[in-house]
């Protein structure tokens, strides 16, 4: 008798814990966007583009695919949030015009979100990066963003030390041929103004 009223408690017990199908919702719907082109600036209108419609940057990565060849592909999300963006897309194969380019974003209140390496058909291999902004903000923050590159990991290793002492924080990394160094290891920090 012990047993049977047991096993029956655990059984009543077993059935409160399962969730109920009434109560239970369905996830919401997640929509995304796949955008590929071997062009940097046609891929900035596709985003701008996509976050008219709603979509925010997701991911990036450069390389070759099947019927494309070399391209920078962004996946988009959209899943009924309200909020809106604004992305800056920067491509070069120089350090100093992305340093440049970084910091005038930075100043104009958009965040570091991704970065990669591709080969464009006019500008050669190219780091690219991918900075968003807010449109309903009102009081972007504003960063001083650090650009890194070098040929020799030790040498990365000294100048990410002393850039994490001045309070910069690391946010990305890509290996690189870049047109006046080589092969380099370019890392991108940042810290808040």
């Amino acid at each position: 008798m012990k047993i049977r009223f047991g096993l029956a408690l655990c059984a009543v017990v077993l059935v409160c814990a399962l969730p109920s199908s009434a109560g239970a919702q369905a996830p919401a719907a997640i929509e995304y966007r796949v955008l590929a082109t071997s062009k940097t600036s046609t891929m900035q209108k596709e985003m701008q583009d996509a976050a008219a419609a709603g979509f925010q940057f997701g991911e990036v990565m450069g390389g070759d695919t099947s019927f494309g060849g070399s391209e920078v592909v962004v996946i988009m999300h959209r899943s009924g949030s309200a909020d809106r963006f604004d992305y800056r897309l920067m491509a070069t194969s120089k350090t100093s015009t992305m340093q440049k380019e970084l910091q005038e974003a930075g100043d104009a209140g958009f965040e570091y979100r991704g970065q990669t390496v591709f080969k464009s058909t006019f500008g050669g291999k190219e780091v690219v990066a991918i900075l968003e902004r807010s449109v309903d903000a009102k009081n972007a923050e504003q960063y001083d963003y650090r650009l890194l590159a070098s040929k020799k990991t030790s040498t990365m290793q000294k100048e990410l030390s002393e850039a994490g002492e001045q309070g910069y924080e690391f946010v990305g990394m890509t290996v690189a041929k870049t047109l006046v160094g080589g092969d380099e290891v370019v890392t991108i920090l940042r810290r808040k103004l």
